[in-house]
């Protein structure tokens, strides 16, 4: 059986929450599984080795790096599997292709970028390719993405899943006692945007569109759960209808008392957002971005340029307005989501694993 460090930056969000159930299903399988990151994971089986690291790279880099070469040495992993970007940087120039090492972006990191640093960084992410026998890829659009900057090597689709156990269908009770709960109005339209308040997922755009909405209902609501760097600068806005709440672990709640879930992205890999979204029966209005594109089909919802206020706008409105079409495409979105099933996609990681495991000579030596 092969042992395993993940190494993430991100210790909340949508990665962080992926890493930690990667890393408890291949514990499940009786691997040794170690997660580097700066905050521990609380899931049982899991050892937890702190890694401090910051989400963007700079001078800190170089302790960064120091440090995770470090644990690397005492872990002794078979198989080093980089999360995200800033993991990918320092990771890959810790490691440099000496361990079996998987690199899995969820979002390349020129997406993040502007002006020059986009064409830097898709340099460096071809460069740093020859030290991944692996670069998973949550989606088709985040693949194709890779292959037109140039990105050689396996690039191995696994999509994202969703725990159909976990996640599943809200009815109208749990609708009704979610928003007792947090204290809003039963006959309310709402909508809901779960993820960190960023440049990246967009709540700058909705906020725009939100007045248009209101125009068109009047008493709809818009409730955006997450934190993040954007988040006081957008509060002081005050746009009427619009309430901002804390991240919570059990998301649940919040899809159950949603009308409609929206995703305003400007970029995404796949966000397990959208996943949990259709898993609850909700329909969903998000960017037509790779990873929301290939996911978001008609019959569940509405696809909208990036960046496009008015639009969004338009179909929020329809379904806050009309609760038939949105109950419609939540039954269609609760069948969609079938086909994003947690276990097949873990199944995939672990096989992909243990054959890049057996690079390793240990594994090799051991019979595995």
């Amino acid at each position: 059986m092969p042992s395993v460090l993940h190494v993430s930056q991100p210790a909340d969000g949508g990665v962080a929450r992926y890493v930690a159930a990667a890393a408890s299903d291949q514990v499940t399988r009786g691997w040794p599984v170690t997660v580097a990151a700066p905050a521990a994971f609380d899931a049982p089986g899991i050892e937890h080795v702190p890694w401090e690291a910051g989400r963007s790279p700079g001078p800190g880099c170089l302790p960064e790096l120091r440090r995770l070469r470090e644990i690397v040495d005492r872990v002794d992993p078979d198989v080093v599997h980089l999360h995200s970007a800033k993991a990918g940087l320092v990771g890959r120039l810790a490691v440099r292709g000496r361990r079996p090492t998987i690199f899995q972006p969820h979002g390349w990191s020129w997406l993040a970028c502007r002006g020059p640093m986009v064409r830097a960084a898709a340099a460096w992410e071809r460069a740093a390719a020859r030290w991944c026998d692996a670069v998973v890829c949550v989606g088709e659009g985040e693949a194709e993405l890779g292959r037109e900057k140039g990105i050689t090597g396996e690039l191995v689709v696994v999509r994202n899943g969703v725990d159909l156990d976990w996640f599943h269908p809200a009815d109208e009770e749990a609708r009704e006692r979610a928003r007792r709960g947090f204290g809003l109005p039963g006959n309310a339209p709402l909508a809901v945007c779960v993820g960190r308040v960023t440049r990246q997922k967009g709540q700058d755009v909705l906020l725009r569109a939100w007045q248009q909405v209101r125009r068109e209902c009047p008493a709809a609501l818009l409730a955006i759960v997450g934190d993040g760097d954007m988040r006081h600068d957008l509060e002081r806005l005050a746009v009427p209808g619009a309430g901002f709440y804390p991240p919570v672990g059990d998301v649940r709640p919040w899809y159950a008392a949603a009308d409609v879930v929206v995703l305003p992205s400007r970029w995404e890999g796949l966000p397990l957002t959208v996943l949990e979204a259709l898993a609850s029966g909700r329909p969903v209005v998000a960017t037509a971005v790779p990873g929301l594109a290939e996911v978001v089909t008609p019959d569940v919802g509405a696809l909208v340029p990036a960046e496009a206020v008015e639009a969004l706008a338009a179909e929020l409105a329809v379904r806050l307005a009309q609760p038939q079409i949105a109950w419609a495409e939540g039954q269609a979105a609760a069948i969609r989501a079938k086909e994003f099933h947690a276990g097949t996609a873990f199944d995939r990681l672990a096989a992909l694993t243990a054959r890049v495991a057996e690079l390793s000579p240990r594994i090799t030596h051991r019979g595995y």
